[in-house]
């Protein structure tokens, strides 16, 4: 989702505390820098001072769960990462804050049972994606998933 930001204040700081701001002064970013690799805590926030995302880089790439927020301050998604990748659980949610979709990513590919939600909470339907992943999904050699897609009726057919 955010991609490895390069900006002229992250270049410069080797380690120590990172603070970026927007040309009217409010904060953009901040976080830590340690060997000049983005490590801990970031914080991303939009240009009216409201948090956009947080989550934990560890060697600079992006680690553990992040969330992200709408500009009305209302969650959006989180999802969890494993060395840069999309990798684990993760949710979106509609404007109302009711869960729009759910699944998983193994290797940033979508993987397992993907649920679909309206905005009232009802499922709508499911969808089964199949990976050709190896045993060791951290392989340089990268498969395509097959996709199997499944919908499950919510109402009987009518006649």
């Amino acid at each position: 989702m955010f991609p490895d930001m390069k900006t002229r204040a992250s270049k410069k700081i080797m380690n120590g505390t990172v603070k970026e701001l927007f040309s009217n002064g409010s904060l953009s970013v901040t976080g830590r820098m340690t060997g000049g690799k983005r490590t801990g805590l970031w914080k991303y926030f939009l240009r009216n001072g409201q948090l956009r995302a947080t989550g934990r880089y560890a060697g600079g790439l992006m680690s553990g769960t992040w969330k992200w927020y709408r500009e009305n301050g209302k969650l959006w998604q989180t999802g969890t990462f494993l060395k840069g990748v999309k990798h684990g659980p993760w949710k979106r949610y509609h404007l109302n804050g009711k869960l729009f979709d759910a699944g998983r990513f193994t290797k940033d590919e979508k993987s397992g049972t993907w649920k679909i939600y309206d905005p009232k909470g009802k499922l709508l339907s499911s969808v089964s994606y199949r990976s050709k992943v190896k045993r060791d999904p951290w392989k340089a050699e990268r498969h395509k998933p097959r996709l199997s897609r499944r919908s499950v009726p919510l109402r009987p057919k009518r006649k």
